[in-house]
């Protein structure tokens, strides 16, 4: 109950900030909103402007860490809530009250044989998140700058509790609210647990940064440090200190003279190579996430959050991205129903309408002419006329893709994600679907294939067991005709001798 209870404070407090609202909300509004409104927020606090952004990160804070992320994704997102609850909610990011110095000597006395060996001149916390905080230090033999991640104590504890307190809510959802079955909340509940309980091991953020870092070996503007595994753990992360100016520092960037709309395309650009290129992205890229190096190098320095994308998935995300910037709308909606995310018994030039009634009007326009609200509404409806469900799988892409354009926005408001997305998109197209795609999806099925060839002789042999069998038992039980036995041992020898043509001809 009272893990419920937080959740209802935080959408209250939320609600009775008057910059939250959309613009004409209090004469435009049905006046059953309004008092709705009035009713929810009733002896809510209010803060003043000069005051709201650290009262207001305060009372988040103490909810836990499961609310903390949530006000960290809003801070992204200024078209949507309001610049000045944007900005009040980056105080969430990194600058939360940190444990104590007994507290880390006992969890680095824990996790690490010899934590002395390697870290030494550990440093007070420098930034303060809500799962972890950071401290700097000197590698004990190279005199390398190391920065070492410790989680906060029980913070496991808390994060299980919270988001188990959201799955029986989305359970409570779609037993007793048939209407919210489409959007899935129990499995969306479920892949969000999966990907926020991987931030409580940190050998899993280790690993993450090992990948990546191999990944984006040929990439000179994105960057992820260096792992120290011989002073990492479960609740310990020692990695390489990489120096840079906080992605949310807008005038310190300015001031290091960087280019702020160039730095925007930058960072969509990176986001999708690494979503189409490599299937592997980082799915917490805010403010607090990222720094920028003096020669412009973008830095994640957490990757505690990453999401994964198959072949498949790359491809039908790189057609959608490419009808909406071709203009090409029923190419779209034939990608939609290919995937299976529209049912097939839609009218494919219907969807195609609806997409285009959604493209148009944002299309070559200025990114902050268009209420990012009316448009999320537009397409939530539609989304319900076609019967169109959630997709887990796709669900920390489409949350990561909103963080990206927020901060790219932040740095340049008039970014063009179309024009900026639209090289990128149409290269990595015709790489994954011309002849030499083809040919790779062929070579990469020939060991699968060799393997089902090997396999079906001893198949045969099972079916051919299964038939004398079934002959063999007692009449009451109607066997199945021998003839009919006979026409599928036939078939599964067609089978057989058309695998190994197939083979022969990879």
């Amino acid at each position: 109950m009272m893990r419920f209870l937080r959740l209802l404070t935080m959408a209250r407090l939320l609600l009775a900030q008057d910059t939250m609202l959309p613009p004409g909300f209090f004469t435009d509004a049905p006046w059953r909103v309004r008092v709705a409104r009035r009713i929810f927020t009733f002896m809510a606090p209010r803060f003043r402007d000069d005051e709201r952004g650290h009262k207001l990160s305060d009372r988040i804070r103490r909810l836990g860490p499961t609310y903390i992320k949530l006000g960290q994704f809003l801070a992204t997102r200024p078209d949507i809530i309001g610049p000045a609850m944007a900005h009040d909610l980056t105080f969430l990011q990194d600058q939360l009250p940190p444990f104590s110095d007994k507290q880390v000597r006992r969890i680095l006395a824990a996790e690490l044989d010899h934590p002395d060996a390697v870290i030494s001149k550990l440093s007070e916390p420098i930034a303060a998140a809500s799962v972890a905080q950071v401290h700097q230090a000197i590698h004990a033999e190279t005199g390398e700058k190391l920065a070492v991640k410790i989680l906060r104590p029980g913070v496991e504890a808390r994060l299980a509790a919270e988001l188990a307190l959201l799955a029986r809510l989305a359970a409570f959802a779609e037993k007793y609210f048939p209407v919210t079955r489409r959007l899935r909340p129990v499995d969306s509940i479920e892949t969000l647990a999966r990907a926020v309980n991987g931030e409580t091991d940190l050998r899993m953020e280790a690993a993450a940064l090992s990948e990546m870092g191999e990944n984006i070996a040929d990439m000179k503007d994105f960057r992820v440090p260096q792992v120290y595994w011989e002073a990492s753990g479960q609740r310990v992360l020692t990695m390489q200190w990489i120096d840079g100016v906080k992605a949310s520092d807008i005038k310190a960037l300015r001031k290091a003279g960087h280019e702020l709309s160039h730095l925007a395309v930058r960072l969509l650009q990176i986001f999708l190579t690494l979503v189409l290129r490599d299937g592997f992205f980082h799915a917490d890229m805010h403010q607090g996430n990222l720094l920028i190096a003096e020669d412009g190098t973008i830095i994640a320095i957490d990757l505690g959050i990453c999401g994964r994308l198959d072949n498949d998935s790359r491809r039908f995300l790189a057609q959608i991205l490419h009808g909406f910037i071709t203009r090409d709308y029923k190419k779209l909606a034939e990608v939609h129903i290919e995937a299976g995310y529209v049912p097939d018994h839609h009218d494919v030039y219907e969807f195609a309408q609806a997409l285009r009634s959604v493209g148009e009007p944002i299309r070559d326009r200025d990114a902050d002419d268009i209420s990012m609200g009316r448009v999320l509404a537009q397409l939530f409806q539609i989304t319900e006329q076609f019967d169109m469900k959630t997709q887990p799988q796709l669900l920390l892409l489409q949350k990561t893709m909103v963080t990206v354009e927020g901060v790219a926005r932040s740095y340049d408001p008039k970014v063009n994600i179309w024009d900026a997305s639209e090289e990128l998109v149409g290269d990595w197209l015709r790489k994954s679907i011309g002849p030499q795609a083809v040919l790779k999806d062929m070579a990469d099925n020939a060991g699968r294939t060799l393997r089902m060839v090997q396999r079906l002789p001893d198949t045969l042999e099972e079916l051919e067991r299964g038939a004398r069998a079934l002959q063999e038992r007692p009449q009451e039980t109607a066997p199945p005709r021998s003839d009919r036995v006979a026409r599928l041992i036939g078939l599964s020898a067609l089978g057989l001798a058309a695998a190994t043509i197939l083979y022969r001809f990879l």
